[in-house]
């Protein structure tokens, strides 16, 4: 182990016996941030003056929407009887679209606090979340959250959780986060339950890196919990995957702020800052260790995440593209599940298509683009990935309807979800209806209680990619719930519906759709387009075609100059002649001219902000 320089003092050690990691767990709403707000005052880590709701949604878009979009890590003191132990706790999101954050986060605890709404109950993120910590082999606190609220029903939902996870409904603590009740007890308990970190003290230096984050003027800051050994102020690191080394010029932990430290040891969670600014040598899941002497065998990483929906991002000014990358590979370390690639559109230029997890995602990227570093984008409409197999046996993966291959198709493929929906039991007709409009097939049903019931479906995820989650809002006003994760491909019949204009295919106006749904799709971007396409000196045919065969037709009316105008009474051949030759010059534009489509309406044709608002409704 190398030495510590001389000027840095010795690293102090927190007793890994009195360490206690441990995360909040929960659906969107159900109250994550606020209760993390009464440990932050509890603790007294934040002083009443600072303190401020959702302290540490850090992001504007977070505060507005009202949603965890990025874990946040904090250390408390707190006092369990006579004995003073270390809380680190890590505030997670709610989101299925974020759940890779909550699975980094889960890896770096011993235990979780599960939250259940005592108004709302168990919801599908609940129960994600809840298998996902079983998977970690996670110390599990059942909490019933806002028992303070008038249609809060602790009884009820307290027998729920116990029926799911196995306890005494007794045991299912109850607290109200907003006014403080039962807090102290729960950090008495997350003392009392959560196992103490196991590690080597003195083994060489293993840290696991479960996030990263960007700083303009400080570099990479990567956030570790240290597994084995410790790492002190100066000393030289290596990256296991990556093999970069750096020198640690600032260690600590957050408390909320980050705060210096000498070092870090056993079970401690914190943070490192090397001055390095290239975003790529810190990947999330790597393992830290000493550059001599250090550790031979990394820790176990993570799973890279599967993008689910991708859509292409462009600038709106050509020359902002290199500001695009830039941003892309920056906002790529704050989230590890972004995946991006260059790519090229006729209509729109230069841009990148981008890999989300869903269509939130997508929503949340596409803003801290624009504000965070000022970049007017337009998105197109999301699509997800198709394998295609010719009759050849040639395989294509598509990613954008316009590298679907032409010839002889043996067969297409598409992603499918396992799709949980919880909801009350009175709409159990009208969800059952949507999945199967949406192509759905059952895969089993289980009652929560009497009036809960919990559906089980495998749906195309290009299916609910779009308005699906509104659908199901409005068909249960507002309280059925979806969680959904990838199961592998089927062959379907998808068909790509080109759209020409004046006998040109138009490649940006392309889609894949599922045969039945071909003709609604050619005659909806028929009708638009006839509406954002300005009228042209000859009449323009709008064209939405299989193949060769002609499913839709929309026409743009010619301008039409009066050109009989000057002509008052006199006899009816001359109009007539008049009229033919006007004809005539029509024919021969129509046989050279081209249809200049603005760009205007190519992104209002294909702006995903018109497919209903979907992502933004899903806060």
């Amino acid at each position: 182990m190398p030495a510590i320089s001389s000027n840095a003092p010795e690293p102090s050690r927190t007793d890994p016996a009195l360490i206690r990691n441990f995360c909040i767990i929960a659906h969107i709403d159900h109250g994550k941030s606020t209760l993390a707000d009464r440990m932050l005052q509890l603790t007294g880590v934040v002083e009443q003056r600072q303190m401020r709701a959702q302290y540490l949604d850090r992001m504007d878009i977070e505060r507005e929407r009202g949603i965890t979009i990025k874990s946040q890590a904090v250390r408390m003191p707190w006092a369990a009887g006579d004995t003073a132990h270390v809380l680190n706790m890590i505030d997670t999101p709610g989101h299925v679209d974020f759940t890779y954050e909550v699975s980094r986060s889960l890896a770096a605890c011993e235990g979780c606090v599960l939250l259940v709404d005592a108004a709302q109950g168990i919801e599908a993120q609940t129960l994600a979340n809840l298998y996902l910590a079983m998977e970690n082999d996670l110390t599990i606190i059942p909490v019933l959250n806002k028992i303070d609220l008038p249609a809060a029903q602790p009884d009820k939902f307290a027998a729920e959780l116990a029926h799911l996870i196995g306890c005494d409904p007794g045991d299912v603590l109850r607290v109200s986060a907003k006014t403080g009740e039962g807090v102290e007890a729960l950090l008495d308990e997350v003392v009392r339950q959560v196992p103490a970190p196991v590690g080597v003290a003195d083994a060489p230096a293993r840290a696991m890196i479960f996030d990263s984050v960007y700083d303009a003027y400080r570099g990479v800051v990567t956030y570790v919990k240290v597994v084995d050994g410790r790492l002190g102020h100066r000393d030289r690191i290596a990256m296991m995957s990556t093999g970069a080394t750096h020198e640690l010029l600032e260690i600590g932990v957050n408390s909320p702020e980050m705060t210096p430290a000498d070092g870090l040891s056993v079970g401690e969670v914190g943070y490192l800052i090397t001055g390095v600014k290239d975003v790529r040598q810190s990947k999330v899941g790597d393992t830290v260790t000493f550059q001599r002497g250090g550790a031979t065998e990394a820790l176990g990483g993570y799973k890279d995440p599967k993008p689910m929906v991708f859509s292409g991002i462009y600038p709106i000014d050509g020359s902002d593209y290199p500001a695009l990358r830039d941003a892309l590979e920056k906002l790529q370390l704050n989230d590890a599940a972004l995946v991006y690639e260059p790519e090229t559109s006729a209509a729109l230029g230069f841009g990148f298509r981008v890999g989300f997890l869903g269509l939130l995602h997508l929503e949340v990227i596409r803003e801290r683009l624009e504000r965070e570093f000022g970049l007017d984008l337009i998105a197109t409409a999301p699509n997800v990935v198709y394998g295609v197999t010719m009759e050849d046996g040639v395989e294509h993966t598509v990613t954008n309807p316009s590298e679907f291959p032409v010839g002889k198709v043996a067969d297409v493929r598409e992603p499918v979800v396992r799709a949980t929906l919880i909801a009350p039991s009175e709409y159990i007709g009208a969800i059952m209806e949507l999945c199967q409009t949406r192509r759905g097939v059952m895969k089993g049903m289980d009652y929560l209680s009497e009036e809960r019931v919990e559906l089980r479906y495998t749906l195309p995820l290009a299916e609910i990619v779009f308005d699906f989650f509104d659908a199901l809002k409005s068909k249960t006003r507002g309280y059925a719930s979806l969680d959904y994760e990838p199961t592998g491909e089927q062959a379907a019949a998808l068909v790509k519906v080109d759209i020409l204009l004046h006998g040109d295919k138009v490649d940006a106006f392309s889609a894949i759709v599922h045969k039945d749904k071909a003709y609604a799709y050619g005659v909806k971007m028929a009708a638009k387009l006839r509406e954002l396409i300005p009228r042209q000196q000859f009449e323009v045919p709008i064209q939405a075609a299989i193949g060769s065969r002609v499913i839709a037709r929309e026409t743009v009316r010619a301008i039409r100059k009066d050109v009989l105008s000057k002509c008052y009474g006199g006899d009816i051949s001359r109009k007539r002649k008049l009229l033919e030759k006007q004809k005539e010059g029509k024919k021969r534009m129509k046989m050279v001219g081209r249809v200049e489509v603005p760009q205007e309406a190519f992104i209002a044709a294909l702006s995903s902000d018109s497919d209903g608002g979907e992502a933004k409704s899903r806060k």
